[in-house]
């Protein structure tokens, strides 16, 4: 892609996130839910770093609150010093639904948001060749997303939160419905898109496996209500090839921390 195409829908910024204070309570008429508590966390520009916990200890609720679509309860969330107040274009974000538009073509569903923007149809054009060529879907620009696999519809997810050229990309579990293979697939083909447009990501998942292989740090939270137990740096080669699975600061980082989670669902 061209540094005029890039100029022309790059979000100026470098995409660090300060979480400080985050509290969320749900409330209804008689009851409330305290689902997140004093939640402290800072990203830097450019760091790949994953949440991991058991099921309703409110990961998904920092993911919402970061994107703008959640408010909390206290605390803040700040992105490059700027307060978050709601949704924007410096962050997108990828669900474990594909989301995707079923009556456009792939094409058409990456180019979707830069359209909104005005950019022309011949940058568009760019935009759309450059990560169509990196998400290998070159040849399946023409079909509408029934015609696609779940891992093909995904990388078409991803491609098109790309495309806005975000600061932050946020996953909520982007591969928790796709089959082993594709799965592991995905994960490779996600650090090549990271390690070439160079985002802030901030991963969702249950997966030990799959955060240890993707992250430069995890978060373990715990809940009643959610908290952050404690951080994990990941000091594996930057180079993540299947065979590091085999690594033994992989197999002992996996033995820590599945023993921190089994011992807080107990």
């Amino acid at each position: 892609m061209s540094e005029a195409v890039l100029q022309a829908v790059k979000v100026t910024g470098s995409g660090s996130i300060s979480i400080q204070g985050l509290g969320k309570t749900f409330k209804a008429k008689k009851t409330e839910f305290r689902a997140l508590a004093n939640i402290n966390l800072e990203i830097g520009a450019n760091e790949f770093v994953t949440i991991v916990g058991p099921s309703g200890c409110g990961k998904s609720t920092i993911l919402r609150i970061v994107a703008g679509l959640e408010e909390s309860s206290e605390g803040e969330v700040r992105l490059d010093g700027e307060l978050v107040v709601g949704p924007g274009a410096d962050r997108g974000m990828v669900f474990q639904g594909y989301t995707l538009f079923p009556w456009l073509s792939v094409r058409q569903n990456i180019e979707y948001g830069p359209k909104l923007k005005g950019i022309s149809i011949l940058d568009r054009r760019r935009i759309s060749n450059h990560y169509l060529r990196i998400t290998r879907l070159e040849r399946f620009a023409n079909h509408i997303p029934k015609q696609l696999s779940g891992g093909m519809k995904q990388r078409v997810a991803i491609a098109r939160a790309m495309a806005n050229e975000p600061k932050v990309l946020l996953m909520d579990e982007p591969f928790g419905a796709l089959d082993a293979q594709t799965k592991l697939e995905m994960q490779e083909a996600l650090l090549e898109m990271w390690d070439t447009e160079k985002t802030t990501v901030l991963f969702i998942t249950h997966d030990i496996d799959e955060a240890i292989f993707l992250s430069q740090r995890i978060v373990v939270m715990g809940a009643g209500p959610g908290r952050i137990l404690r951080e994990f740096p990941v000091t594996l080669p930057a180079e993540r090839t299947p065979e590091v699975r085999e690594h033994p600061e992989f197999l002992k980082l996996r033995r820590e921390l599945a023993a921190l989670l089994k011992h807080k669902e107990e």
